[in-house]
């Protein structure tokens, strides 16, 4: 898949208007959105993948147009299972509710930014090191089975940079409305807003760490890998408004998730054995891996939702008694 330069040029202008676009609606009314627009938003985000998708499609042929809704699909459901943290974060830093609009959208950004520079570096060493295949295709399954395991209850811990900036920083007690910085007293200080875009920013880096060989081993075409990842993280802000109050539901999503990256972890796997030569490790065709990613998720979605709707019923007809003890650990799952 050779594409001209401007074809690059355009996609990435195209993306910088979207999010200065995205800057302008926070920055002129910072407020908790309301779920009409946020579902009005995530819609025209998921439509526009999917008008992208079916452009490849139409352009490049069905192959690629696969691997990109593959990849999109896969990325997508990283980033909402991600968001399970970030309502860690934002609930452990206290932010307030008009400004956690800022706060994605800076961390959003950056890791738009930092996801460039990983998928131009695997883009380059994947051409030079089929090896890392193996390697890659290792980390997706240690992956999986870590999700498939006990998780603990609190997802999120102070990152080498997190805890770095909030020892070198001088930071003010309270937030100072959206602003990062105040002088206090004739010093310049950070606020809790920075620490916490930091905090989104690098934890939102470590998940890359995931997600980069993930789509690396659906397709090997940085244009796809580059678009694949913008898109599912475009729309995150308002999808963290969205399903806020729905992420507790979504029960086996870490178990769906972990069934995903183990099959794309065993696929890099053939791929590499396939290349070196042994015939007999198949060729994972993209309509397969397509196939699974779909499946899993409606599955993993329809038996979460039937999971949490049964949990909600059985609590409702307990003991009064049982229901006090109940409750407790209900608080403790929606201050996630």
């Amino acid at each position: 898949m050779s594409l001209p330069v401007w074809v690059w040029a355009i996609t990435i202008v195209v993306f910088l208007v979207m999010i200065a676009f995205d800057f302008y609606l926070v920055a002129r009314n910072p407020r908790d959105p309301s779920m009409r627009e946020c579902v009005a938003w995530v819609s025209f985000y998921v439509l526009a993948a999917v008008a992208f998708g079916l452009v490849v499609m139409a352009t490049a042929g069905t192959s690629y147009g696969g691997q990109f809704f593959a990849g999109w699909l896969t990325e997508y459901s990283l980033s909402v299972d991600n968001l399970f943290v970030f309502v860690i974060i934002m609930s452990r830093f206290a932010v307030p509710l008009r400004y956690r609009q800022k706060v994605l959208l800076i961390g959003i950004v950056l890791a738009l930014l930092m996801r460039g520079l990983f998928i131009a570096a695997g883009a380059q060493a994947i051409t030079r090191f089929d090896w890392l295949f193996y390697i890659f295709g290792a980390f997706l399954v240690y992956t999986a089975v870590k999700l498939v395991g006990p998780q603990q209850e609190d997802e999120f811990s102070e990152n080498v940079a997190l805890r770095t900036a909030r020892r070198i920083l001088p930071t003010t007690e309270t937030y100072r409305g959206s602003s990062v910085f105040a002088r206090v007293d004739g010093r310049l200080m950070v606020t809790p807003m920075l620490i916490v875009m930091v905090a989104i920013g690098t934890t939102d880096l470590l998940f890359a760490l995931d997600s980069i060989p993930a789509i690396f081993g659906l397709t090997q075409e940085p244009y796809l890998v580059f678009t694949a990842n913008t898109f599912a993280l475009m729309g995150l802000r308002q999808l963290y408004f969205l399903i806020g109050g729905l992420l507790d539901r979504l029960v086996y999503l870490s178990k769906g998730l972990a069934l995903i990256l183990a099959f794309i972890g065993v696929k890099l796997v053939l791929e590499a054995l396939h290349h070196d030569g042994v015939h007999w490790a198949p060729e994972v065709p993209i309509s397969v891996s397509l196939g699974v990613i779909v499946g899993t998720l409606a599955v993993t979605t329809v038996a979460s939702l039937v999971k949490s709707r049964r949990d909600e019923r059985r609590l409702a007809g307990a003991a009064p008694g049982e229901a006090a003890e109940a409750e407790p650990v209900v608080a403790d799952r929606d201050a996630r």
